[in-house]
């Protein structure tokens, strides 16, 4: 028997690789049973370059679990080691500088495993003792024993093993306890090695027999060694997709499309990429990318290798360039892996515009379901804009889809304005903004529906890439002055007129919860409406990128929301509430009004007087006869508003033409919405 120290630079490797690897210490059986696929291929690759004469015969790997000694052990029949490879490759462990790069990489396990070439080690994190039974391929090898009970003594001695092949056994500590369960295994094998390229076979199949679950003589192989993505694409259906797509996410609905990447230059790639169905809904969807290497799993976190919008997509990575121990730092500076990011890109790109060329009626059905991606992608990847605005649609209240040239070629007559700027009409709910959608419509518009989740942002992105161009919702402004043709209509009401109607509506808004309503006048044809409600484009756009989270948008989230309330000054029920006014309370409102004026003559006059003067040089007397004229104008004013108020409570066409208006953008509920039923049933 021999004895010796594991040749380590540091003092005692294994409490180091339990300190730092504990967080990732599941991926002890990856790194073993990887270990014993990689001695499995390459008998196959000697036997084939004819350096291995004898039988290969069954390969399989196997992992066998005693839960009553709480032993794991995996077993292979491939190249096997002698004495002298066991002492070159397990007992000298290349780790120099280790304690440097420990202290800096320590939060990142399969770092330090990566980079110390340290698989095999990786069974300390979860073993009180590990042994090594192998045989060498070679002829007239002696089977030999290596045992190491996790301090850096190990012993080595002849065994007896009638097979080729290395046996790990791994006796489990009692921290870990839970790896020597069958669940757990099962749970490890599904997610690191169920694509591996050898068999692995964990027990036997079972079957339910007389009500329960009982072993049938059949290896349970635990893997699929030709994954779908290592195949031909003209050997596979779409049926093979989505089957394999289920495989992967079973309670998934089947994806919209695929895209097969097989790459070999200038780096290797091989993979399946989804489109899946995004419901909307961005966040939830990530981490849905399987990586591969040599198809061993990697991880699902893949945000450093492809860009920040393809994390939506789903399916499986495999690049045996990117090192199956792989870092975060690793990711983000590697080369290989920057290359890999951007012709993913392209192929994505690539495949849509083949879609859409040669299928553009199927893409259209799938556009809704689409267009969440393609924003993203748009608004995140520049390259991706220059590609994808050959396909990405514009979709309009019709329901019909178009490109951005199509719809720019259609709109162009009808929808530039006198300032030469081309006016993308759009509407975010199509029942909400019913009245606007048909006002537009009838003056000969299209209105696009832009009611996704990301369209707030896409809206401003597309602005600042079309030129002469803007985005305005259907309900920013009155119909006339969305798109504006020609200096405004005149307006037939006295500033006086203006004043008094602004009191009238402004007083019998109803509560509405977190907004604000300003009255404006414009001067529209008898066929408008009378009283409208429209919001201001650039801060309704500005909340609702605050809504989504928009970077140094908190200020305008926290604001009420601002209305306006449109009053048709050309409108014969306008007139009509203007001439029940005068009936009712014309003498009194001029009367108050005139006094007003005189009052206000005066006090310019008094503030004339002031100009040039020092605060002492002004006499008392004026001082207080100013602050007098100031009190009775705004005891006048609330006078006369107070009239008009009465007024206009008593006035069912006031308060009906404000209903109308909130009814028309969905903003009449509750006690408002009651009173209006009765009111109309009255006017009736």
């Amino acid at each position: 028997m021999q004895k010796g120290h594991i040749g380590v630079t540091t003092e005692n490797i294994f409490p180091i690789i339990k300190k730092y690897l504990y967080s990732d210490h599941e991926i002890f059986l990856r790194e073993l049973v990887s270990n014993a696929v990689d001695a499995t291929q390459k008998l196959k690759t000697l036997s084939s370059v004819g350096e291995f004469k004898g039988e290969i015969g069954e390969t399989p790997v196997r992992v066998i679990l005693d839960e009553k000694k709480k032993t794991i052990t995996i077993s292979d029949r491939g190249v096997g080691m002698t004495a002298e490879e066991i002492d070159k490759y397990i007992n000298q462990v290349a780790f120099s500088g280790a304690n440097e790069f420990l202290e800096k990489y320590k939060k990142d396990a399969n770092a330090i495993i990566g980079h110390f070439g340290l698989g095999f080690y990786s069974s300390f994190m979860v073993s009180k003792k590990v042994e090594i039974i192998t045989k060498s391929f070679k002829e007239d090898s002696q089977a030999v024993k290596w045992s190491c009970d996790g301090s850096p003594e190990y012993t080595l001695e002849d065994a007896k093993k009638e097979d080729r092949g290395t046996d790990i056994v791994l006796y489990i500590d009692d921290e870990n306890k839970q790896y020597a369960t069958k669940a757990e295994i099962d749970n490890l094998l599904k997610k690191y090695c169920r694509f591996l390229p050898v068999e692995v076979v964990f027990g036997k199949e079972t079957e339910w027999k007389d009500g329960k679950e009982v072993e049938t003589g059949n290896d349970n192989v635990v893997n699929e060694t030709k994954p779908l993505w290592t195949r031909t694409p003209s050997e596979l259906k779409d049926e093979d997709y989505n089957k394999f797509y289920r495989d992967l996410y079973p309670m998934s609905e089947d994806p919209l499309f695929n895209i097969h990447l097989n790459v070999d230059y200038p780096f290797n790639l091989t993979g399946v990429l989804y489109f899946p169905k995004l419901k909307n809904n961005v966040e939830v969807q990530k981490n849905k990318i399987q990586l591969y290497c040599n198809q061993v799993y990697v991880t699902d976190s893949v945000e450093g290798i492809v860009p920040e919008f393809l994390t939506l997509l789903h399916g499986v990575l495999d690049s045996p360039d990117i090192p199956l121990n792989v870092s975060r730092s690793y990711l983000q500076s590697d080369g290989n892996v920057k290359k890999i990011s951007s012709h993913i890109t392209k192929k994505v790109a690539d495949r849509l515009e083949e879609i859409y060329k040669k299928d553009r009626e199927n893409f259209e059905a799938k556009w809704d379901d689409l267009k969440i991606f393609v924003e993203y992608g748009m608004l995140t990847e520049e390259k991706f804009f220059d590609r994808a605005k050959k396909f990405s649609l514009l979709k309009n209240t019709e329901g019909k889809c178009f490109t951005f040239d199509e719809y720019k070629d259609i709109i162009k007559g009808s929808q530039t304005d006198k300032n030469k700027q081309l006016i993308y009409l759009y509407t975010t709910d199509i029942q909400g903004q019913h009245s606007f959608i048909e006002a537009a419509k009838n003056k000969g518009y299209d209105v696009l529906v832009m009611d996704g989740q990301l369209d707030s942002h896409f809206i401003n992105h597309l602005e600042s890439k079309f030129e002469n161009s803007s985005f305005v919702r259907v309900d920013g402004d009155v119909v006339d002055k969305l798109i504006q043709k020609e200096d405004e209509a005149k307006l037939d009401l006295t500033e006086p007129q203006k004043a008094d109607l602004t009191t009238i509506f402004s007083s019998q808004v109803p509560n509405v919860d977190k907004a604000n309503f300003i009255v404006t006048f414009e001067a529209l044809s008898e066929n408008d409406a009378p009283v409208m409600i429209t919001q201001q484009e650039f801060m309704r756009r500005m909340k609702e990128m605050s809504a989504m989270g928009g970077g140094g948008m908190n200020f305008y989230g926290e604001m009420p929301d601002s209305y306006n309330l449109v009053v048709n000054g050309n409108h014969t029920l306008v007139k009509q509430v203007l001439d029940a006014e005068e009936k009712e309370v014309g003498e009194k409102v001029s009367s108050t009004r005139s006094k007003v004026e005189s009052l206000e003559k005066k006090k310019a006059e008094l503030e004339k007087a002031k100009e040039g003067k020092k605060e002492e040089e002004i006499p008392q007397a004026d001082k207080d006869e100013l602050e007098d004229l100031t009190k009775k104008i705004t005891d006048l004013n609330a006078k006369k508003d107070e009239e008009l108020s009465k007024f206009a409570s008593k006035n069912k066409v006031v308060s009906q033409l404000i209903d109308l208006a909130l009814l028309s953008n969905n903003m009449l509920k509750g006690e408002a919405l009651t009173k209006f039923v009765k009111r109309s049933i009255d006017l009736i």
